[in-house]
């Protein structure tokens, strides 16, 4: 099991302004903050941290497990209107497994950004 993980950023600003909205659907707020990095995260544990520093040179994949397929809709609208670039909206990607439900969008440094439910429709 991952217990954190950081994304270097050039502008730690722009990246907080955009992850604080794109995972507000997923309940994900800030739990902690410094001059030059933000923690984010779910029931008081920072677990996804953002941090200024040299970006990963082609970008990242991110992908945040949602707790049903609306939850993945929420967070590809907040991400889009927070900011970030359509890279696949909303649906079924059979091709990983019939129930596989996700949305991604490149967050303003263009990393993959992804929120994925894994159960299927009730």
């Amino acid at each position: 099991m991952i217990d954190h993980m950081t994304l270097k950023v050039t502008d730690v600003g722009r990246a907080k302004r955009f992850y604080v909205e794109a995972l507000k659907p997923l309940g994900y707020k800030i739990i902690m903050e410094f001059p030059e990095g933000v923690g984010l995260g779910v029931g008081g544990k920072p677990d996804f941290w953002i941090a200024k520093g040299e970006p990963a040179p082609k970008g990242i994949h991110i992908a945040f497990a949602s707790p049903d397929r609306k939850t993945v809709d929420a967070f590809y609208k907040a991400a889009i209107a927070a900011g970030g670039r359509d890279n696949g909206p909303p649906g079924i990607r059979a091709h990983y497994h019939p129930n596989y439900y996700g949305a991604f969008v490149y967050d303003p440094e263009g990393n993959n950004t992804e929120a994925v439910c894994h159960r299927p429709e009730p």
